[in-house]
């Protein structure tokens, strides 16, 4: 039977701007532990530390852009486009310009902080 989500539960965020998490799908709002699905809303400006995720990423850019650093360049996800990250790698994510960034990401397994290994 299709289950319907009322609302997100929201999430606490790492970095340096305060930026807005609602989690749809996971293990806070429906204790999913296989995957998360997030809406992420980005400042103008916000930074988070560096991370090597125990998960594979997919972030869809709705409005704005995302940018994900790694160990081999910069890569600038724009709206209408997507980028999916492998476990283990090194990312970090900001939104540098004007206008922030609006993305959907989802996680598989699910997000956890006991999971995203960010630099100390």
């Amino acid at each position: 039977m299709p289950v319907l989500i009322h609302a997100p539960k929201i999430i606490e965020a790492a970095g340096t701007i305060p930026e807005r998490i609602d989690e749809y799908v996971g293990r806070v709002s429906t204790a999913a532990e296989h995957v998360s699905v997030a809406r992420i809303i980005s400042p103008p400006g916000w930074l988070e530390p560096g991370q090597r995720p125990g998960f594979q990423e997919i972030s869809v850019v709705l409005h704005g852009c995302l940018r994900v650093e790694h160990a081999s360049g910069v890569i600038e996800v724009g709206a209408g486009q997507a980028v999916i990250e492998f476990p283990g790698e090194w990312v970090r994510h900001s939104s540098p310009y004007e206008g922030g960034a609006d993305y959907i990401a989802i996680c598989l397994p699910a997000f956890s902080p006991a999971n995203v290994n960010r630099d100390v």
